[in-house]
């Protein structure tokens, strides 16, 4: 029987350029709610209400009052192991840099310092035709939303449906992930593109895939080299002390 495992371990101990794609199950773990799902967050806010663009500059004030109370949630919420071991992995010199699909900073909280942030990040304000951006203070935001002091209005600094992702991350990850000799794939479903696609164009590019999820993916079933069960928070830390094992 493959111990996969040790084998993820002694590949990202060989690895000259390692990276990892992290997905909403890591922040799930974190007691941040997914969005998808039995449970998630679109059972309660429909996307076409409360996550598009058009919806936000049509209804500004309705729109506004649900990224309050997510941010509320962020706010609350703290690094779970699996955040604090791919910094660890980052300061071990094996990971150069985190690609997420995540809004929560968590991986910055975790001690992670380069990281590519896909889709923004829900604790800062961006004004659309300045690029402004200020933090988003709950102390300093009431019901109504922020304007600019360029008198246009400010939207929380994360990509909506109907907007493009921003060109730097997209390049870069698109880089990251041509150039990666291990890809680790965390807490994604596969299902959320463009990002979904990362780990195929570095399997395509030779990459070994590490998959570590609490349930098998489309990824599993095609690309993944070794697949690691569980909750981050578990395998992620045990593949840590297996690389420092065998140091």
């Amino acid at each position: 029987m493959i111990d996969h495992f040790r084998e993820a371990a002694n590949a990202l101990q060989r690895a000259a350029c390692a990276v990892a794609v992290t997905g909403a199950g890591m922040s799930a773990e974190s007691n941040i709610p997914t969005f998808r799902g039995a449970g998630g967050i679109w059972e309660k806010y429909p996307p076409h209400e409360y996550a598009t663009i058009e919806a936000y500059n049509e209804n500004p004030e309705k729109v506004w009052k649900f990224w309050l109370e997510l941010v509320a949630q962020l706010k609350d919420s703290k690094p779970n192991p699996g955040h604090y071991a791919l910094a660890e992995l980052e300061r071990m010199g094996i990971l150069k840099a985190v690609v997420t699909q995540n809004v929560d900073n968590l991986h910055q909280d975790a001690g992670s310092k380069i990281v590519i942030e896909y889709h923004g990040n829900a604790k800062w304000l961006v004004c659309p035709r300045c690029r402004h951006r200020d933090p988003l203070d709950l102390s300093q935001h009431g019901d109504s939303p922020p304007y600019c002091f360029c008198g246009t209005l400010m939207k929380p600094d994360v990509v909506m449906f109907g907007e493009p992702i921003p060109s730097q991350p997209l390049v870069e990850a698109a880089r990251l992930a041509e150039s990666c000799d291990v890809l680790l794939v965390v807490g994604t479903s596969a299902q959320v593109y463009p990002a979904a696609s990362l780990p195929v164009f570095a399997k395509q590019n030779g990459a070994y895939i590490i998959e570590a999820n609490t349930e098998t993916t489309d990824f599993t079933r095609t690309i993944t080299d070794a697949f690691l069960h569980g909750p981050a928070g578990e395998t992620l830390p045990h593949l840590v002390e297996l690389i420092k094992e065998g140091e």
